[in-house]
């Protein structure tokens, strides 16, 4: 998540403070942080709306892509770990739908800050990539990790991405985060059936010695898979999954390995994101001219 760009001028003026000032009060409150068409985003004001996103991580993770649950899981019908109560839910209503609001929850991402993952023995993608060393080399910016991205199948749309980016944005400037970091997974337990996305990754996408992540000993599995002047760079930036191609658009890099998650039946490569190497035209979208998504 991160290709060098040149300086963006942020310097204030007195539309952009008072949109700071509105995005405080929204991050604090619960308020909408912003609205495209029919689609709001927020944060979960209350446990009934975690619920609700968790329910429809269910739904994406479980029932669709075929994550192994147990037996409380399968009862419950949520996707729910330790993590969950100390993290910040994001969310993506349709305010068209009938209903209690959190029974419009179509999208979702988990939020959670280095100080609080600190209070519980770490991040959630810790027990994949051996995070103590990045961050010990920064100890000057706050981690934000993002995990459990999940949009319900019929509102995967670039309307949706563009709601949950807008609300992340006016996170990470609210809590003054350095670095965005959190796993990407491809479906699948099989790396080999990745062999040219992951190749073209580990040559082209990693991350550079500043910024370096590693899998956890025991779980490392290259991404260096085949001969790179084999690879075909437009074949194996399509068969990317999404999610990565989007961070890699905003100027994600990628960590030295891949692990295997045979809970969620994926591939998981590591994102490094920080937020001074965004690209420009989307620090100004989301940013400067963030304006355009006001709720």
């Amino acid at each position: 998540m991160h290709t060098v760009v040149p300086e963006c001028d942020t310097r204030p003026n007195a539309g952009g403070a008072l949109l700071a000032a509105r995005t405080a009060d929204a991050v604090a409150s619960g308020a909408p942080l912003g609205r495209i068409g029919n689609l709001e985003v927020r944060l979960a004001r209350n446990e009934a709306e975690i619920a609700a996103a968790q329910e429809v991580r269910y739904r994406v993770f479980y029932d669709e892509l075929g994550a192994r649950k147990d037996l409380f899981q399968a009862q419950d019908r949520r996707d729910a770990d330790r993590f969950d109560p100390l993290c910040d839910h994001l969310l993506v209503l349709d305010t068209s739908l009938p209903g209690p609001e959190h029974r419009r929850i179509v999208g979702t991402y988990r939020l959670l800050r280095q100080e609080i993952a600190a209070t519980a023995g770490g991040f959630y993608s810790e027990g994949e990539f051996e995070l103590t060393k990045l961050i010990a080399r920064h100890p000057g910016q706050r981690f934000l990790e993002l995990g459990r991205s999940c949009v319900l199948k019929e509102y995967r749309s670039k309307r949706t991405i563009e709601a949950l980016w807008q609300g992340i944005w006016a996170y990470i400037n609210h809590y003054n985060i350095g670095v965005m970091t959190g796993c990407a997974s491809f479906h699948g337990i099989v790396p080999a059936a990745h062999a040219e996305a992951l190749t073209y990754l580990a040559h082209h996408c990693r991350t550079d010695s500043a910024w370096d992540v590693r899998a956890v000993p025991g779980r490392y599995c290259s991404m260096d898979l085949m001969p790179i002047e084999a690879v075909n760079t437009k074949a194996a930036i399509a068969a990317m999954p999404p999610l990565v191609k989007g961070y890699l658009r905003v100027g994600a890099r990628i960590g030295d390995g891949c692990v295997i998650d045979h809970e969620f039946s994926t591939v998981d490569v590591f994102v490094v994101m920080p937020v001074k190497e965004i690209g420009a035209r989307y620090v100004n979208y989301y940013g400067g001219e963030g304006q355009r998504f006001a709720a």
